[in-house]
């Protein structure tokens, strides 16, 4: 399976290269990165007309299992999917930014 430490994640996210943040909507207010395309893993299917299937789409989630079983189902589909190993507890640890919803004090663990 295609996958990349979350400090290889392209720093700049654009149309043509998505972070898709697959956790629920309760971990994601609590932080997440900034210009992440926000789905949770059981409404993937369902959403896969927002996501671009020409773009690289770095899939997280808080620790790399639901991150998983979407880059398997989006690869299966068609789509050039890579998991972020370790998730977002790896995108913290190693520095990269946060943000959280209503301005509050981003944190994922």
């Amino acid at each position: 399976m295609p996958s990349v430490p979350a400090a290889e994640v392209p720093a700049e996210l654009s149309d043509s290269v998505i972070l898709l943040d697959v956790r629920e909507d309760d971990e994601w207010a609590d932080g997440h990165a900034p210009g992440a395309l926000h789905i949770p893993m059981v409404d993937v299917p369902a959403r896969m007309t927002e996501i671009d299937i020409d773009a690289e789409v770095y899939v997280v989630c808080r620790s790399g299992g639901r991150s998983m079983r979407v880059v398997e189902y989006l690869n299966q589909v068609g789509f050039d999917a890579v998991n972020v190993i370790d998730g977002m507890v790896a995108w913290q640890k190693c520095g990269r930014p946060l943000t959280a919803d209503g301005g509050g004090s981003a944190k994922i663990y």
